[in-house]
């Protein structure tokens, strides 16, 4: 590991399901993100998109048909929050059959689109990780139309918010975790012992963002109530700020329950 040239680079966006798209985008609004539009996907989702100066962003979505199929249906009835999260590829086919050779659990590409408010029909292609690492794993993306079509331009938002700094995933069990994104990521990941919630953790990097895994502690840490009441899963986010005074955590009564700290 660590050898040759780096094969995922970047966080792509970070998904944010919510149960009403409109409440969400007047909260977020008030954060002092600067909202746009996205569409409608034909999965039976539509969303609205928060970009970043660093290509990243955050993806506010809701389902507006049911559909209890969803790998995302059951964290909704949870109340939704920070749920999944993308990562780049520029050889989707490639990177996908490199993993399962490697023994990564990720099914094979599929077709998405969404139709924009102003017509246009945005189309990529999906490779999901294995349900049993749903929200563990990210879910990979190439664009088949351009990326400029999917992701909106970069805002300069009045909060000073610049890109993502990156995101822990609280797990039971952080060695598995560990080995699946040694191989996804061809590295190997830096031990947290001390810096990190529960019962520390382990860091990845992509690029300038990491990836950070979060394992529980002895006794009722604020990991392990999580895992008790959400399972396996996306923790919290953290954003970079231009402001040297932005530092710490919005109020998750502020952001609709999702954890975000400020770097």
């Amino acid at each position: 590991m660590d050898g040759g040239s780096p094969v995922l680079t970047r966080l792509d966006h970070l998904v944010i399901l919510t149960p009403d798209l409109g409440t969400a985008v007047e909260r977020y609004t008030r954060l002092g993100f600067s909202v746009v539009a996205g569409g409608r996907h034909a999965s039976g989702t539509h969303n609205a998109l928060v970009a970043f100066a660093d290509g990243s962003y955050l993806e506010l979505i809701a389902f507006f048909e049911s559909d209890p199929g969803h790998r995302w249906w059951p964290a909704l009835q949870q109340g939704g929050g920070f749920i999944d999260f993308c990562v780049e590829s520029d050889d989707l086919r490639g990177d996908t059959e490199r993993l399962q050779r490697a023994g990564v659990s990720m099914q094979d590409p599929r077709p998405m689109s969404r139709i924009r408010p102003d017509g246009i029909e945005v189309r990529w292609e999906l490779a999901l990780p294995s349900p049993e690492f749903a929200g563990v794993l990210p879910f990979l993306i190439q664009d088949v139309t351009r990326r400029v079509e999917r992701v909106p331009q970069a805002a300069d938002h009045p909060n000073r918010i610049v890109g993502v700094d990156g995101v822990s995933i609280a797990v039971a069990d952080v060695a598995r975790a560990r080995q699946s994104y040694e191989r996804m990521l061809e590295q190997t990941g830096a031990r947290l012992d001390h810096e990190a919630p529960g019962g520390g953790g382990v860091r990845f990097r992509l690029g300038d963002q990491s990836v950070t895994l979060l394992s529980p502690g002895g006794g009722d840490d604020p990991v392990a109530r999580w895992l008790a009441a959400r399972g396996p899963s996306p923790y919290f986010l953290r954003l970079r700020s231009r402001s040297p005074s932005r530092r710490g955590a919005w109020p998750e009564s502020e952001t609709g329950g999702v954890r975000i700290e400020l770097a």
